[in-house]
This record gives structure tokens, sequence and C-alpha cells, in this order.
């Protein structure tokens, strides 16, 4: 039977934060890709601290967790409100379109 190690967990993170680490530099132009991949960051970051914690059995890295999901999810809230608000007033989502700010 095959076990999973705490550099299964580290190698997991490592590789789904690296993901997100591309997906932001090779799409610059959609904001809801980029703040998947940002989400996808801190998702990475969780399983690290996860994985530590319960290697090191300490529970404050899982409760640490929850509060950056609880951050995450008003971040991911407040960041598709304000993408709605894009759409609405200039019909694109497109990065180098946005790069104008009028009072």
């Amino acid at each position: 039977m095959l076990t999973v190690t705490l550099s299964s967990y580290l190698t997991l993170g490592a590789l789904l934060f690296a993901i997100s680490v591309a997906g932001i530099f090779l799409n610059r132009k959609n904001v809801v890709i980029l703040l998947m991949c940002i989400e996808l960051m801190l998702l990475a970051a969780n399983i690290n601290f996860v994985a530590f914690s319960h290697y090191l059995n300490d529970t404050a890295g899982q409760i640490f967790v929850f509060f950056i999901l609880t951050v995450a999810a008003s971040e991911a809230a407040i960041g598709l409100a304000i993408l709605v608000v894009l759409f609405r007033n200039r019909h694109t989502i497109d990065v180098d379109q946005l790069d104008e700010m009028k009072g």
C-alpha cells in the first residue's frame, strides 16, 4: 500500500503554486483567470500549512488556514463584484483595455 508522506503534500503544494504563477505570467489579459490563479496560489499555501500542521501535531496551522480561507472568500467576492461593475461600464474584461482611470 502506498503511504502519503509530508514530501508528497509539499510537492503538491509547490506544483499548484508553480501552476498559478505560470498562469499569472502567461495570461495577463483575462481578469477572471487572474483571480482564479491568485486563489489557487492561496490554496497551495494552505495545503502546505495543513501538511506541516499535521506533521508537527499542532493545530495552529489548521486554524491559520481558516483565517486565510475567510480572507480569500471575501477577496473573491469583492473581486468578482468589481469585475461585474467593470463589465457593465466598459463591456469588456480585457486587462489591456482597463488601464485608464477616468474619474
